[in-house]
């Protein structure tokens, strides 16, 4: 296997060790490397592979086993059976280059965000295609993705090299990657924390001005079957106007737009900050 490493900028980079069941004391961290034919996943350790076949296909027995040689010795390929990948893929609601009104709706989150060239953004818990949307469409100085899902994680890096992966907790995320101007919070049902855990994260490592854009392209009622369907995944319900508007003002959120319709649901709220103190 002809692999080459992609810089450290550009690792995707695990949670603390007691957020992550594949962390060991040694701390290993989700590199990616690339051949003629694919681009895997990989643990540092002793470079064992993560493919995303692997992933998609995880009630294989845990063991590792060596591939044929390909000219730099054996590699062992590792199947997790108890590996914590839950099923994001309802996020994928629809094709945005196809669907017109799933387009529109994602195009107005996006815009809710005012993202500019210098803008540093971070996405929680976002979708493939909503990510594609933002690299497709828009520049911005830095995109970080935050999800607690491997193959999501490898499935956009696959696609877009300068986009920072880190996969756990937005209440972890490291303070190398901020502050950030812009958040997007794709999927707050998803995040297993109360509104004030995640305010209080957000408060620190947010620029006076940044702008928080809570959202659901298919609003509550699609939510409600979501939940049913993926409980162990949907842990929350998205909060109301008066709710959000008050444990965003402890944490010196103002919110600056509301639209909760049967169909979209977004939540625009601007970070006060210093401000007060200049």
């Amino acid at each position: 296997m002809n692999s080459v490493f992609l810089p450290s900028s550009l690792l995707l980079h695990p949670p603390a060790l007691h957020q992550s069941a594949l962390c060991t004391h040694s701390q290993p961290q989700y590199n990616f490397c690339r051949n003629n034919h694919q681009r895997l996943c990989s643990l540092s350790l002793k470079s064992p592979v993560i493919s995303r076949h692997s992933l998609r296909h995880r009630h294989l027995s845990t063991g590792a086993t060596a591939p044929s040689n390909e000219g730099e010795g054996a590699v062992a390929v590792f199947n997790f059976e108890d590996f914590p990948e839950k099923d994001w893929s309802f996020l994928e609601t629809g094709d945005i280059n196809s669907d017109e009104e799933l387009k529109r709706k994602i195009n107005l989150i996006l815009s809710a965000g005012e993202i500019e060239e210098t803008s540093r953004v971070l996405v929680s818990i976002g979708s493939e295609g909503f990510v594609d949307q933002i690299m497709n469409s828009l520049t911005c100085q830095l995109l970080l993705v935050v999800h607690d899902s491997l193959l999501v994680l490898c499935c956009i890096k696959e696609k877009h090299d300068l986009v920072r992966c880190w996969q756990g907790e937005l209440i972890y995320v490291p303070e190398k990657w901020a502050p950030f101007d812009v958040v997007f919070l794709y999927f707050l049902p998803g995040l297993p924390f109360e509104l004030d855990q995640i305010f209080g994260a957000l408060g620190k490592c947010c620029l006076p001005g940044a702008r928080i854009v809570i959202s659901h392209p298919q609003g509550r009622e699609v939510l409600e079957k979501q939940r049913r369907q993926f409980p162990d995944v949907v842990t929350s319900d998205l909060p109301d106007k008066m709710t959000l508007q008050n444990v965003a003002a402890d944490h010196s959120f103002q919110m600056i737009e509301f639209v909760d319709k049967r169909g979209f649901y977004l939540a625009v709220l601007k970070f006060s900050g210093n401000d007060s103190g200049k």
